[in-house]
């Protein structure tokens, strides 16, 4: 219809914010979350890169459950590179490690960053994976379950 405005999306989402704050909002939006896959010795290896939220978490889903589609018993996911996961995000990590704990397996962390540890710890979500690695401020920290 002419003359009406619409706001500007991300993603598919109607953004309301000041002119100003469209520029950071597109930012923080787009290219948060790098992830890559690797054949690792025990099973497929995914590496995290930047940031996860409810943005990017059905991404991290849809990753994750890529893996998941066969019978991998271990999933090493290297969060050496990831610097924020929202409760959006442990949840797609939870279910994983759900997911392979009721098939007799584990999903593995590797060297998540300090952040991380302290959400999965708050949340009581560490008991859930066998966390492997320094964490920075944490040198020689390593915990592990099941």
């Amino acid at each position: 219809m002419p003359g009406v405005r619409h706001p500007p999306m991300i993603n598919g989402v109607p953004v309301v914010a000041a002119p100003a704050e469209i520029d950071v909002i597109t930012a923080v939006a787009q290219g948060k979350l790098e992830s890559s896959v690797a054949a690792g010795p025990s099973g497929p290896v995914i590496t995290l890169t930047g940031e996860t939220d409810l943005v990017s978490a059905p991404q991290l889903s849809a990753l994750i459950s890529g893996q998941l589609s066969g019978r991998t018993l271990e999933l090493t996911i290297d969060a050496s590179g990831l610097r924020f996961a929202d409760t959006a995000s442990i949840r797609a990590l939870l279910l994983a490690a759900r997911t392979l704990n009721e098939r007799g397996g584990r999903l593995v962390l590797l060297h998540p960053q300090r952040p991380i540890t302290r959400i999965l710890a708050i949340l009581g979500a560490d008991v859930m994976f066998t966390i492997r690695g320094e964490t920075p401020g944490e040198p020689g920290s390593e915990a592990s379950a099941g």
